[in-house]
Formats: C-alpha cells, structure tokens, sequence
C-alpha cells in the first residue's frame, strides 16, 4: 500500500528520434525495449511514425487494432496493445493518422482518459518518432521529457540531426539531448561524431545540452536479424551490438536517481495535444 506521503512512482518517457532516415532508429528503440524489459522494467513503445509505421513489421507482428480504433472509440487502449517477442508491449499506430495532433477538446480528453488507466502499468514509455523535422517528429519530441538523437557516421545523418535539434531548440525551447551514435567501427569514430555534432551545435546554437549516451557498433547480425523479423538482442545475444544494447539500457536507467524527471504518460500527452 501506498504511503499517504509518498508519490507514484515516475514514469521514464524517452523519445529516440533522428535527423536523417536509415541510422537504425527503430532497430535501436526494439533492442533497448528487449534489453529493459530483461531488467525487469514494464515497457511500452508507442511507434509514432504516423506515416510508415513499421514498428510491427520489424517485430514480426501484425496488430489487428491501432490507435486509430481507440480515437474511433472503436476500442479502448487495453484492446489495441499487443505483447512483443521478449514481453515488452506495443501500442501500434495506424498509417497517415495526421488527426492525432488534429484532434478537438472532446476527443483530447478522450484519449487522456484512455492513456490515464494504463499508465501504472508502465515504467518506460519509448517513443519511435519518424525522421525529419515534421511537425509530428517535433510535437512527439516536444512532448517527451528526454530525447535521445540517433546519429551514424554519414554526413547526412550529423546535418539532419543538427537541424532537427536547431529546430526543437529555436522554435520550442528544448534544451537537452542525449546523443547516441549507432553502426560506429569504434569508439574514437563514436566520440568524433559526437564532437563534431557538438561542436557545430555549440557555434551556431550555443544553449542545447548534448549529453553523450554512448555507441553501437556496427555488426553484421543487426541487419541479419532485421531480415528475420527479430531483434539482434533477441537471436543473436551474444554479438558486440547485442551487449551495447544492454549497456545502453543500464546507462539510462542509472541515469534514474540522478534526476527529477517531471510528467508521467499523461503528462507527455497533455504536451503533445495542447490540452
């Protein structure tokens, strides 16, 4: 039972976003899913690429429901999360849903009801944004209280990232980042990537916080498993990318006792409805 003094736990909400598309983005949110459910932690990934959702495909599944049957009052939440392979959950979104930031008074509280029963259920919530600097990336990352940047070796991909954090920056007062550089050769590569991006952001931007969470390294068997429908972390556990993945996760979650994370689930979607 609850102390009359003691608040609910805090509900972790992580958006894991990029500049650029094809850095492994939804690879990376699957496997840190897997290797926090293993620490015991509940989680929940809602797949907000609203225009090519493809969280399922990746995990080999195919939901009956989305989202969408929620906002149609069609289902309640409980109806539409499908359980993924390792025992993490999944609340799938429905192609082209661009009525979610669309949505009136009546049907914001709707969904904030719906959201609002689930919530104890949870101990992370990770958001798989689409990439770009949409208004939908922007609004979900907005919405989340930390932001991981995902970031390859590409030129492409450290533009498109600076873009993306120059935006959340400038036009909706985002401060902090956490950097995480995916498919590196090494770790002197990983840290140049990072500094690089820091560097840029610190001349042209100058407040953003980029805090480096870490590295992936590059390993054939992500894309081998991708192929199978399954998670590198699921088939392959023993791989050098399978072991950063469960680095990665304990970094974040130590990361838990350093700092006040302020909102829960509901919090996140008040944000990102403007309610």
């Amino acid at each position: 039972m609850m102390r009359r003094n003691q608040s609910p736990k805090t509900i972790r909400v992580i958006s894991v976003t990029s500049g650029k598309g094809g850095v492994g983005k939804t690879s990376v949110v699957a496997n840190l899913a897997l290797a926090l459910c293993r620490m015991n932690k509940r989680v929940l990934i809602l797949d907000a690429d609203l225009g090519l959702a493809n969280m399922d495909v990746m995990l080999g599944l195919n939901p009956r429901y989305t989202i969408q049957n929620v906002l149609k009052r069609e289902k309640r939440i409980e109806e539409v999360i499908v359980t993924a392979p390792g025992g993490f959950k999944l609340l799938p979104a429905a192609s082209g849903i661009q009525e979610l930031t669309e949505l009136d008074n009546g049907e914001r509280l709707f969904l904030l009801n719906e959201l609002d029963s689930i919530q104890d259920r949870f101990d992370v919530l990770l958001i798989d944004t689409a990439a770009g600097i949409s208004s939908n990336v922007m609004y979900f990352n907005f919405a989340a209280m930390e932001k991981v940047v995902v970031v390859t070796n590409e030129p492409t991909s450290l533009t498109d990232a600076y873009a993306l954090i120059k935006v959340l920056n400038n036009k909706y007062h985002q401060k902090r980042f956490k950097v995480l550089v995916n498919s590196a050769r090494s770790a002197s590569e990983a840290d140049r990537i990072y500094r690089n991006l820091g560097l840029v952001a610190d001349q042209f931007l100058g407040s953003p916080s980029l805090d480096y969470l870490g590295w992936i390294p590059y390993d054939k068997m992500v894309p081998a498993s991708i192929r199978q429908q399954q998670m590198v972390l699921q088939r392959y556990p023993d791989t050098p990318a399978s072991k950063s993945f469960v680095s990665l996760a304990e970094k974040l979650m130590g990361k838990e006792e350093e700092q006040a994370f302020a909102g829960d689930i509901r919090f996140f979607w008040r944000r990102l409805l403007k309610v």
